[in-house]
């Protein structure tokens, strides 16, 4: 089990504005990986209520069960490693592990993990790298029919983080455009 707040700003960005930052951080294939994110939720949408993000993350190497839950500044993420084969087993049978670190906290939140339910997937091409601001990611992203690029600053202190982000933006000449997290606009591309 990791415990670990994430702080981050982010903007969506134009296909030009994308490749753009590529040049600039001379960003070759083998900078990127590929990433698929599973969500879940009940049929009465008891984790949207309470502003709960869950998912299932595979990769070419790993897999993963993440529950991001809000605090006072950004989200706490719980995550419970996964052996490959559970991960395809679940995602096969659209369920989330029962036991774990992830499973008590939903339990803790009166949500029992049997009635959660696969709502989305979304996969996602992803470079991440350290810079002076914080970790970026520039994020290409396909669900449904939409297929769009964002970049993401994470940070660890969100006054500074914030300023960190407009500076950045600004550097590039990138307008901020609001960008819903993935899980958001994976599931209201699916309905």
């Amino acid at each position: 089990m990791v415990e670990q707040v994430e702080i981050e700003y982010k903007t969506m960005l134009t296909e030009k504005e994308y490749h753009q930052l590529l040049t600039y951080y001379n960003l070759s294939e083998t900078a990127f990986k590929t990433q698929t994110n599973y969500y879940f939720d009940t049929a009465d949408h008891k984790l949207r209520e309470k502003q709960f993000g869950l998912r299932i993350r595979t990769t070419t190497t790993h897999a993963e069960l993440t529950l991001k839950t809000p605090i006072e500044h950004g989200l706490l993420e719980t995550t419970d490693p996964l052996p490959k084969e559970i991960a395809a087993s679940l995602i096969d049978s659209e369920k989330i592990l029962s036991t774990g670190v992830v499973a008590q906290r939903l339990r803790a939140a009166n949500i029992e993990p049997d009635s959660l339910r696969m709502i989305a997937a979304l996969k996602t091409r992803r470079a991440e790298f350290p810079i002076k601001e914080g970790l970026l990611a520039l994020d290409e992203s396909w669900y449904g029919q939409q297929h769009d690029y964002e970049l993401e600053l994470e940070v660890s202190e969100p006054l500074q983080g914030k300023l960190a982000f407009q500076s950045l933006l600004h550097t590039f000449d990138i307008p901020y455009r609001p960008a819903k997290n993935k899980i958001i606009r994976a599931v209201e591309e699916k309905s």
